[in-house]
């Protein structure tokens, strides 16, 4: 992970522009949520089947729904945004990547997707109309980053590239075992870089559940985070590690088992 990382509003074609929680527990993950993040639940209405949004100090960091315990594991869904939901799909299927629910208008507020690449791993896809995407990004209690963990990360890269255009950067890793391959929107350059690409099998933690995005939140203290979500019904899963000059992190998962991960990147701490 790159020493700051830039999920960024405005959005563009190909950015992180939402996430959201399926769960079979709103209430538990509320409470959970509220004692990382300081997230309050506010119900999207009588017509959105359950779903609502957690905000910080007022402002969308994430959206939530209810999922039937046995119809799908509980999970975090990275949205990618597009201009055009129907011409997505198509692409995902040129490039050998699947549909599980095709494009469909979420009443006026965009229109979305729900897809997986070639090896797997889901993503979904959101073209604004009037919901534009999160409000809190790349601040403590929002997202900040997210990793592709792919058995095959050149053809995860290709895949991608030729699905929303992103361009892609390499730097060594701290350890100095090999590189990490960060990505952007086209166009975006080094700033815009928004996650990276991870071999399966390198993370013990993550090589259980086969290829999928992870993603990342940031906090200003990653120590306390650990405890506080400990005391409420967490599992961690790696313990807060030191990475140089990236800063300090952990891998968590909620008490339904919904796996996430926290950054206290070096410019956050103290």
């Amino acid at each position: 992970m790159k020493e700051r990382a830039m999920v960024s509003t405005p959005f563009v074609t190909g950015s992180p522009v939402w996430i959201d929680l399926g769960t079979p527990d709103i209430g538990g993950a509320t409470a959970f949520y509220k004692g990382i993040f300081g997230w309050d639940f506010v119900s999207a209405g009588p017509d959105a089947g359950g779903y609502g949004l957690f905000q910080l100090n007022g402002r969308t960091a994430a959206g939530a729904m209810p999922v039937e315990p046995g119809q799908a594991p509980p999970s975090w869904s990275l949205y990618f945004q597009t201009p055009d939901a129907d011409a997505t799909a198509k692409s995902v299927q040129q490039g050998g990547g699947s549909v599980v629910f095709e494009p469909m208008d979420v009443m006026d507020l965009g229109r979305m997707a729900v897809f997986t690449d070639p090896s797997g791993a889901g993503f979904s896809v959101w073209q604004p109309g009037k919901n534009k995407g999160l409000d809190a990004v790349n601040e403590p209690g929002s997202i900040c980053w997210g990793e592709l963990y792919t058995p095959d990360e050149d053809a995860s890269y290709r895949f991608y590239n030729s699905v929303f255009g992103w361009e892609t950067t390499s730097m060594p890793m701290p350890d100095g075992n090999g590189s990490y391959r960060m990505v952007s929107p086209a166009g975006q350059g080094a700033e815009g870089m928004f996650g990276g690409f991870v071999p399966i099998g390198t993370d013990p933690a993550e090589s259980d559940t086969g290829p999928h995005w992870l993603l990342y939140f940031a906090v200003t203290d990653c120590d306390a985070s650990v405890t506080a979500a400990r005391k409420l019904g967490g599992t961690v899963r790696v313990a807060p590690t030191d990475i140089e000059g990236v800063g300090r992190f952990a891998k968590l998962a909620d008490p339904s088992g919904t796996r996430f991960a926290l950054m206290q990147g070096v410019d956050q701490a103290g």
